[in-house]
C-alpha cells in the first residue's frame, strides 16, 4: 500500500502528466519484468505498483534474505512477487537477470538498488547474449505541459561525447524506439548551439552529415533535420523569424542532443522548471533496459516501465 503522500503525489502526476499516464493505463500485458537487486524501499515499492498497475508480471532478482529484510523494514507485503534467488553480490544478481532475459525468460529488464555500472556491466557482457550491432544509448520520454505531445531525448544517460559514428547508432536507435511507440515516421530535430553549420563547432558539423545520411535512406522511415538551435526546433515561431523551414520545427518528436551534457541538463531542466515527467529507457539491447534514479517520481518510474513494455510489445523488426 501507498502512504498518503506518496498516494497524493501519483495522483497529481497522473491529472497533469496526461500522456505518460495513458500509456501507464493501457499498458497491460503478461510480458515478464525483472526487477534486479531490489533491495531497498523504493525498488520494491516500485515492483509492487508495477504489479498493482497490471503492467507487467513481476520477478525480483536477487538475495531472498536482503529482499525480505527491507520489505519488513518498510512493511511492504511481497508475496503476489516471485523472487529469483540469487547470491548477496550485485554483480551477481545482475549477471543471473541478463542471463534469464538473454534466454527470453524477461522481456524486460529494471535496475533496482545496485549501482548503474554494475547493472549495465552484465547488460553488455557477451555472456549474457542482450548486445545486437547496434551502440546501447538511452531514450527520455518527457511530457512537457507546455509541449503538444511527447517529446524524446537521447543521448542522457549513456553516452558521454559521441562522435558522428556513434550519433548514427543514437540516431538510429531513438528513431527505431519511437516507431515502436507508435510514430509512424518520426520527426527528428538534431539540436546544437546554433542552427547553422560553422567548421569551428564540430556538433554542426556532425548534423550537417546526419541529415544528409538521412537523405539517403540511412536512418529508419523518419524526417531528420538540423542543426537546429533548441528555440528553433521546438517553436515554429522563433523558426519563422530566423527564416528557418522544416516541418520538424515546432513539432518534433525526437530530439538528438550533442553530448551528455547538453542532454542531461535540459531534461533535468524540463523537470524541475517546466513541470515535465520523464519515462527513460536504455534501447540498442535486445530487449528495453529501465534504468531508475533515486530522485525519480514513483510515476516516472512506472512511466519508464509503460513505455519500455510498449517498446517490448512492438519490436522494431530486424
Amino acid at each position: 500500500m501507498l502512504n498518503t503522500d506518496t498516494e497524493r503525489k501519483m495522483e497529481a502526476e497522473k491529472r497533469i502528466h496526461k500522456r505518460l499516464a495513458a500509456i501507464i493505463a493501457a499498458e497491460q500485458t503478461q510480458l515478464t519484468l525483472g526487477v534486479v537487486y531490489p533491495c531497498d524501499a523504493a525498488s520494491l515499492e516500485s515492483a509492487l505498483q508495477i504489479h498493482a498497475h497490471r503492467l507487467a508480471k513481476v520477478v525480483l532478482v536477487g538475495p531472498p534474505e536482503a529482499i525480505h529484510a527491507a520489505a519488513k523494514a518498510s512493511q511492504l507485503n511481497l508475496s503476489d512477487l516471485e523472487i529469483v534467488a540469487t547470491p548477496s553480490d550485485p554483480k551477481a544478481a545482475a549477471s543471473i537477470g541478463a542471463s534469464w532475459a538473454g534466454r527470453g525468460e524477461l522481456a524486460v529488464l529494471m535496475k533496482g538498488s545496485l549501482h548503474t555500472d554494475e547493472f549495465m556491466g552484465a547488460i553488455v557482457s557477451k555472456e549474457a547474449g542482450l548486445r545486437t550491432d547496434a551502440r546501447i544509448s538511452h531514450v527520455m520520454v518527457c511530457d512537457i505541459p507546455a509541449y503538444h505531445k511527447l517529446l524524446s531525448l537521447t543521448d542522457c544517460v549513456v553516452n558521454i561525447a559521441p562522435n558522428l559514428e556513434q550519433k548514427k547508432h543514437i540516431l538510429t536507435n531513438g528513431v527505431r524506439f519511437q516507431i515502436s511507440l507508435g510514430c509512424q515516421e518520426p520527426k527528428v530535430g538534431i539540436v546544437t548551439a546554433v542552427e547553422t553549420v560553422n567548421p569551428s563547432i564540430p556538433a554542426t558539423v556532425d548534423a550537417a552529415a546526419l541529415v544528409e545520411f538521412g537523405q539517403s535512406n540511412g536512418f529508419p522511415k523518419s524526417i531528420v533535420a538540423g542543426p537546429f538551435g533548441f528555440d528553433n526546433v521546438i517553436s515554429k515561431e522563433s523558426a519563422r523569424i530566423k527564416h528557418i523551414s522544416s516541418s520538424v520545427c515546432g513539432d518534433p518528436d525526437l530530439i538528438l542532443l550533442p553530448d551528455l551534457h547538453s542532454a542531461n541538463i535540459l531534461y533535468k531542466s524540463l523537470v524541475y522548471l517546466a513541470q515535465a515527467a520523464c519515462a527513460g529507457v536504455v534501447v540498442g539491447a535486445r530487449i528495453p533496459v529501465v534504468l531508475t534514479s533515486r530522485s525519480e517520481s514513483l510515476f516516472s518510474r512506472l512511466a519508464s516501465v509503460a513505455v519500455a513494455i510498449r517498446s517490448a510489445r512492438h519490436p522494431y523488426p530486424n
